[in-house]
């Protein structure tokens, strides 16, 4: 009796933070309820196409332009928003200037704005009258209503989440290891790219993520400024919605199935560059 009592204790580890059972039972819950629950009935509905259909949807030429172009910008708006990200958050940590305060506010600026508001504001900057569209205007160059719209919308409401992230990591990294790199020999630029940007890149990898997934599905800032011309300038969440006033639920329901799964890969594939670099970094240190 008094072996079963230990040996039944020592499965059992107090925790160091009461109520795990509780938390953790609302947690699956919550995920439960808010997101595997509409996102499975997203696939069944899917799924009641049929492989034919569901491969007819995918092969419309519509679908893959609007898919391209959806992917396509958010992928190219991430990687701005990480260069100039990077560089922003850099000015705000390492910095002191009068209106500091002011510019890390704006910085949050895209979260608070409607993103109506944004699109509309930025179709009236970037239209061919407008005050920077008129300035590429004599070029030939056009950014309202064409792609490159697309693009500029998606790195307004992308950049906070690269800033954000990689600011307090940066907040954090050791000066006294930069001086040091300093006194062996190493010049600014290897300072930056051996010294800092390692302990970065798990940060910088994470923002780009977030600000990737939030471009993808994005739409009230993208369709002012988009022009909304079928195989030129249509995103796929557009086309979800086309389809819905169209009744085509189960067209609407595979174009976001495979959204899901395009996002789902590339979201997955940044998790594992992001644990490399983790472990990569660890072992450098």
């Amino acid at each position: 009796m008094c072996m079963k009592s230990v040996s039944r204790s020592s499965w059992r580890q107090p925790s160091i933070l009461p109520g795990f059972g509780l938390t953790l039972g609302y947690t699956l819950v919550y995920l439960t309820l808010i997101i595997l629950i509409p996102l499975a009935a997203l696939v069944i509905r899917a799924s009641s196409l049929g492989f034919q259909d569901f491969f007819a949807v995918l092969m419309d030429e519509r679908t893959l332009l609007a898919l391209r172009i959806s992917f396509g910008a958010a992928l190219i708006a991430a990687l701005v928003n990480v260069v100039f990200g990077v560089l922003v958050a850099w000015v705000l940590v390492r910095y002191d200037f009068p209106g500091r305060r002011l510019l890390d506010a704006i910085v949050d600026l895209p979260f608070a704005l409607p993103t109506a508001v944004a699109g509309i504001a930025l179709a009236a900057l970037y239209a061919n009258n407008g005050w920077i569209g008129a300035l590429f205007a004599p070029l030939g160059i056009k950014i309202a209503f064409t792609p490159a719209g697309i693009v500029v919308a998606l790195i307004f409401i992308g950049l906070p989440f690269v800033v954000r992230t990689v600011q307090p990591v940066m907040e954090e990294v050791d000066r006294e290891v930069e001086e040091a790199a300093a006194t062996l020999g190493a010049n600014r630029f290897q300072t930056v790219r051996l010294v800092v940007l390692p302990s970065l890149l798990p940060a910088i990898l994470t923002g780009f993520a977030l600000a990737f997934a939030r471009a993808v599905g994005e739409y009230g800032s993208v369709i002012f400024i988009a022009g909304n011309i079928p195989y030129v300038s249509e995103i796929a969440p557009l086309l979800i919605v086309i389809r819905l006033e169209e009744f085509n639920y189960a067209g609407a329901t595979a174009i976001a199935a495979i959204m899901l799964i395009i996002s789902f890969a590339m979201l997955f594939l940044i998790n594992l560059l992001q644990a490399w670099s983790r472990r990569r970094y660890s072992n450098v240190r």
